[in-house]
């Protein structure tokens, strides 16, 4: 009876969890088992009823045999209403199950719905994307094309001349020596508005024969707007200056003269001709000493000279001396007042009676304050020693696409 009474505990007798409960009552071996119970039930009061019977004395009265039998039928009316009471329970329990399962039924139907809606915004997503990545790549190449460009026209000159600033010198030189980049190119530079169009390439850690021995500094001519007006082949002197950064101007000049018969000084057919210049321009061994005068603030400063005017080799020293914070005119008339004062110098003293070869030689240093002096190491290379880059050398195994 007290089973009966607490359907948990009549859940566990029939060794039934909860959240089974609809499956089981919806199945025909519960429906049958309540049944079986119930007559099992029937079945053993009336047998108890029987035995307390047949153990009665026969002689007992017509009363008390209709007593018995009426407290009997009390006690199995007491049975079927706690087994009416269990079987309403477990219909409540049923039809809260069930409602539960149409409520969970009809979220899932709703999630399902929001599950595909999602999944086709992802796709159309993914579709845009799709599309507008090509067009993101197309504007990322713009933005740098028009970047270089800017820098292009930040730094540009139109005299032939031009000072490339070389900064993060060292970590350019590790990746010299990584191999990760071996060369940097200059921005590009003009002999005039509508002249001819020129670069420099440096390998930091040398080229050729030159590496890891030397800095090679290379002169590359470009292709221009104006190129069909312009003579070629390119025939003009080119010289390089690595500025000293101190008070003591010591820098180091060099120079070549193009081979005409180059393809590096034909006309230019793709975007660069082939880099050709000095491989051995500057030991590493300078460069990378420690406290060197070259490099300052992790920067170094690389002049470039394209001679157009064949300025006496005697005189290429002062040039490049010039406070570059001149105007170029002020540069100009200083170098003509030079000139001119040579050129007087050296008259007198052919009419002077003491040789010239007697004097000691001297430096000759520009006449007024604001041009400045510097001391420079100064090596005019002949002819033959210019050369082309590793890339064009008989015995390199690289190829001309290198450097185009």
């Amino acid at each position: 009876n007290d089973m009966l009474k607490d359907p948990e505990s009549m859940l566990n007798f029939l060794g039934i969890c909860r959240h089974q409960l609809l499956e089981h009552y919806l199945s025909e071996t519960h429906q049958k088992t309540i049944v079986n119970v119930i007559r099992q039930l029937i079945s053993r009061k009336m047998n108890e009823q029987q035995e307390q019977v047949s153990g009665m004395d026969i002689d007992i009265g017509q009363d008390a045999s209709t007593t018995i039998i009426s407290t009997e039928g009390q006690q199995t009316y007491e049975i079927i209403n706690i087994l009416a009471s269990a079987i309403q329970t477990l219909n409540d329990e049923i039809q809260r199950f069930s409602s539960e399962s149409i409520r969970l039924q009809s979220s899932i139907e709703s999630l399902t719905l929001d599950f595909s809606s999602i999944k086709l915004s992802v796709q159309e997503q993914g579709s845009f994307i799709d599309g507008v990545k090509p067009n993101q790549e197309i504007l990322q190449q713009d933005i740098a094309s028009l970047k270089e460009k800017i820098d292009d026209i930040q730094y540009v000159s139109y005299d032939g001349t031009f000072i490339w600033k070389i900064t993060n010198f060292h970590e350019k030189m590790r990746d010299a020596q990584s191999e990760r980049q071996t060369s940097v190119y200059s921005p590009p530079f003009y002999s005039s508005s509508i002249g001819y169009k020129m670069r420099l390439r440096l390998y930091l850690n040398g080229d050729g024969n030159a590496r890891r021995t030397h800095m090679s500094l290379f002169f590359v001519l470009m292709r221009g707007p104006h190129d069909s007006t312009l003579k070629f082949p390119f025939s003009y002197k080119v010289s390089f200056c690595l500025y000293d950064q101190t008070t003591e101007r010591r820098h180091i000049i060099d120079s070549f003269r193009p081979d005409i018969k180059s393809n590096s000084f034909q006309r230019p057919r793709s975007e660069m001709n082939i880099a050709s210049g000095i491989p051995k321009f500057f030991p590493l061994t300078m460069i990378q000493q420690e406290n060197n005068p070259y490099v300052r603030d992790d920067t170094i400063f690389i002049k470039v000279l394209v001679d157009f005017g064949d300025i006496p080799k005697t005189l290429l020293p002062y040039v490049l001396s010039l406070n570059p914070g001149l105007p170029m005119h002020i540069q100009q008339l200083a170098i003509k007042q030079e000139a001119e004062r040579r050129a007087q110098q050296q008259q007198q003293s052919q009419q002077a009676p003491t040789s010239l070869a007697n004097r000691p030689g001297t430096l000759t240093t520009p006449p007024t304050n604001e041009i400045q002096s510097a001391q420079t190491l100064f090596n005019i290379l002949p002819s033959p020693n210019m050369t082309k880059t590793n890339d064009q050398l008989p015995d390199s195994n690289n190829n001309s696409n290198n450097h185009e």
